[in-house]
Order: C-alpha cells, then structure tokens, then sequence
C-alpha cells in the first residue's frame, strides 16, 4: 500500500515540531501530504525547518513560541486553520529534561513547576484550543507524547509526573470525545535526541542501572536509541484514517520496537459486603497487601 498521499491537505499542527522526534513528525507528514504548522521555541531553528519542508515540495508554515503559554496555543490552530482552511490534527511533541542531578531530596518548587508546564500545561492548553474546533466539525486526532518514565524507573519528578498526568488528561479526553468522531492516544516515544545525548546523560542512565531503578537491557536500549525517524511513522498512523478506530491508547515506540501498554485495572485483594461486615482490620489488611 503507497501512504505518500494518506494526509493530503490534512491541516496538521505540531508542537516542539522543529527539533529532535516532532522534527521527524514533521518531516514524514509532509511526505505524505499533510500540510504543517511547525512549533518550536527557537525562531531559527523553525524557520529552516520550514524552508526545508517547503523546498521539497511540501506545505508548512511556523509559528514560534512556547505552546505552554495560552496565546501560543490558541495561535497555533488560528495559523492552522488560516493557512491550511482546516484542522484535522494536533500533535505535542514538545518537552524539557528534568534538571541534571534531580529528585524529590532537591528539586526546587520552581523547577519542579516548569516541568509540569512543559509537559502537562502544553498539552493542555493546545488541546483546549483544538477539541471544540475538531468537536464541531465531527473528525481530528490529537497525538500526545509521554514517556516509560511515567513509571518512576528513570527517577526524577516533575518529567515522569508531568508524563504521567498527560497520559490520565488523554485517556479523559478519548472518553470524552469520543462519540463527537475526536481521537485521542498517548506515543511513549524512546529515541535519541538532544535530550537522551552527551556525558551527563550517559552517567545519568549508568547511575539508575547502579542503583537498580534499570535493568541492563533498559540500560543499554537508552543508551543505544535509534534516531526519531523511527519512531515518526507511530505518529503518522494514527495522525490517519487508517488508524479511525484506535482512540484511547498508550503506545510505546524505540527503535523497531512498538508496544502497547494495558489499560491498568484493579486486582481484587480482598472483598466483603459492607452492609453485613465491620470495616478491615489493620491485621487482615496486612494480611491480604503484605503478609
């Protein structure tokens, strides 16, 4: 099946669209015929990604700025919509890394703040702009970006609550969009870029695995990422129609690698009817949770 032509004249918003993984989002889109409003905080480097879009033949036009900041958003589906006549796709890519060294024993109230803005404030405010849009007009995919580190195995704070809290606003927004024809899924994408480069982030996973917070394969897997056009194609498929079913999902993308993570769900430990029985003891809690 040729795909160069499954987004043709999709009007398609990415965020932190100009480096690392939405910079490959951008450019595969493109090749596939979606039109591109490109997003990033450096005027530069989003200006010659645009000239490099629109040189090989493609749709794209930028809009610099941090999309954490509610007038970047809104600005953002204006110049979709304006620039392209519709909005078909909105993809958030955008991200910082936790601060060299972090975690809940030092991390300052402030950093920990713009980690959750970054992360979580971005997704919120692009995607509160874009869902009445895509609501009304019946159709659109929204494309989040998380991480593995939601878990807690990479360590940090602000990045792997910030990661997680996107992925819980996702899921509601699947549900809630749902029956108005809206998409929702999260890519937990591994990959290297300017944030999973260098010493420090090297000495940083080799610590975790010391500590053992990683297991060796996850070790050496993140020190081994495969570039971001390996994970872009995720990113394309469910931008598509191909992909018209699939809402409500997490994924994770590293390399050739494409997982999906289960819906978590309770294990029943322990059950009574409250109606004909006292509350737990702490023995039977302990029992049932630790004994």
């Amino acid at each position: 099946m040729s795909v160069d032509g499954l987004l043709t004249d999709r009007g398609v918003v990415v965020v932190g669209g100009s480096r690392g993984i939405g910079r490959a989002v951008s450019e595969v889109l493109c090749t596939m015929g979606a039109a591109v409003v490109v997003n990033g905080r450096d005027p530069e480097a989003v200006g010659q990604l645009v000239d490099s879009l629109t040189a090989s033949g493609g749709a794209a036009v930028g809009v610099a700025g941090t999309a954490g900041d509610e007038d970047v958003a809104a600005g953002l589906i204006d110049a979709c919509v304006q620039s392209f006549g519709r909005l078909d796709v909105l993809i958030n890519c955008a991200g910082i890394a936790e601060p060299p060294g972090s975690s809940i024993l030092g991390i300052s109230p402030v950093e920990f703040d713009s980690l959750i803005g970054a992360h979580l404030g971005t997704v919120f405010h692009t995607c509160r702009v874009a869902a009445p849009v895509m609501a009304a007009q019946g159709h659109g995919s929204i494309i989040n970006t998380g991480s593995v580190a939601f878990l807690g195995d990479y360590g940090g704070t602000g990045y792997p609550a910030g990661k997680a809290a996107v992925n819980g606003l996702t899921m509601a927004i699947a549900a809630e969009l749902k029956g108005a024809g809206v998409r929702a899924n999260v890519v937990c994408p591994g990959a290297r870029t300017r944030l999973s480069t260098g010493p420090e982030y090297e000495r940083h996973i080799i610590d975790l695995h010391r500590r053992g917070l990683l297991d060796e394969m996850t070790m050496r897997a993140s020190l081994d990422a495969a570039p971001p056009a390996f994970v872009a194609p995720l990113y394309a498929y469910l931008a598509g129609d191909l992909a018209r079913e699939v809402t409500g999902q997490i994924f994770v993308a590293a390399g050739n690698f494409v997982g999906r993570l289960p819906r978590p769900t309770s294990q029943v430990l322990g059950y009574r009817d409250h109606s004909d029985n006292a509350p737990w003891s702490v023995d039977q809690l302990h029992t049932m949770i630790g004994g």
